[in-house]
């Protein structure tokens, strides 16, 4: 009898397998809700995103098509040498969690911008070596809030690139060759274009004067001879070590009216260029703070 009642009790005890495996798919749904608000993966979703490419490989042929994301490159498991990142599917090369997509340092060599699945809403295609985006690159990707294509090759980007995505916020295209600028999607609160090529005759005057949710704008590291316009939103602007020799009374305030008070612009920095800004003493009055640069 006391022998029965043992094998009761150790029937009613979870093995450690059972809890392991009841954990695990209560992180997976925690993280699907998660990111169904618009809140990025967590560290540890990413985490366990990299499994083997052969296992990924699995689930793209069809045998658990119920999982959510695919996972990406692992060092023993690269693809075939010599192959053409072009030809392999986005999520075996990268790592695609809903609505997110990961594509960083990828190897075989990224040279354009992948497919994306049709749900995307941010993309990391940071440090690889894609050289041009084109018209088509995210035409049909309209749910895109954030595109990061940091530390690339891009020297081209085709006018109307990015014309489609009405709910882009950020777009980062720090780290290329650009020499010129594209129109910008109205909606952005964030552009970085720091360490490029750009001269002021590749951006266009009204290239931010019309982005009325800008609120921060780095352009640090290029070749400006000028500060373009900005608009009265903005309250952080970067344009340290470029070029620019001259500032008036219009770039910052408007020369005509001594009243005019400019409260958002909160921090700008000119530090590393030629212009010698205690010289324009009358072009900082309308600010909170004077530029940080060269006085003396």
């Amino acid at each position: 009898m006391g022998t029965l009642r043992v094998l009761l009790l150790l029937s009613f005890i979870p093995s450690p397998w059972v809890l392991c495996s009841t954990g695990k798919h209560f992180n997976q749904d925690s993280t699907l809700r998660l990111e169904q608000q618009d809140v990025l993966p967590s560290r540890e979703a990413y985490l366990d995103a990299r499994r083997s490419k052969r296992e990924a490989a699995a689930l793209w042929l069809g045998e658990d098509s119920s999982m959510v994301f695919l996972p990406a490159d692992e060092p023993d498991n690269a693809p075939a040498e010599g192959a053409d990142a072009s030809e392999l599917p986005t999520c075996l090369l990268c790592v695609c969690l809903t609505g997110s997509v990961y594509c960083e340092e990828v190897v075989p060599e990224m040279t354009a911008v992948p497919t994306l699945p049709k749900e995307t809403a941010y993309l990391y295609a940071r440090y690889n070596k894609i050289k041009k985006i084109t018209n088509k690159d995210f035409a049909d990707i309209v749910t895109l809030k954030r595109i990061d294509l940091t530390g690339n090759l891009i020297s081209e980007i085709e006018e109307g690139a990015f014309s489609k995505l009405t709910l882009l916020e950020e777009l980062n295209l720090a780290e290329n060759q650009l020499v010129k600028l594209p129109m910008l999607p109205g909606k952005l609160t964030t552009f970085n274009a720091n360490h490029n090529r750009l001269k002021t005759k590749g951006v266009k005057a009204n290239a931010f004067k019309k982005l009325e949710k800008l609120i921060n704008l780095f352009l640090g590291d290029n070749a400006l001879e000028a500060v373009p316009v900005i608009p009265e939103n903005v309250r952080i602007v970067h344009l340290q070590n470029n070029n620019i020799t001259d500032i008036s009374f219009e770039t910052f305030c408007k020369g005509n009216n001594t009243y005019y008070i400019r409260p958002n612009l909160m921090e700008v920095r000119l530090d590393g260029n030629p212009v010698l800004l205690s010289k324009y003493p009358n072009s900082f009055t309308c600010l909170k703070s004077l530029p940080v640069g060269q006085y003396r």
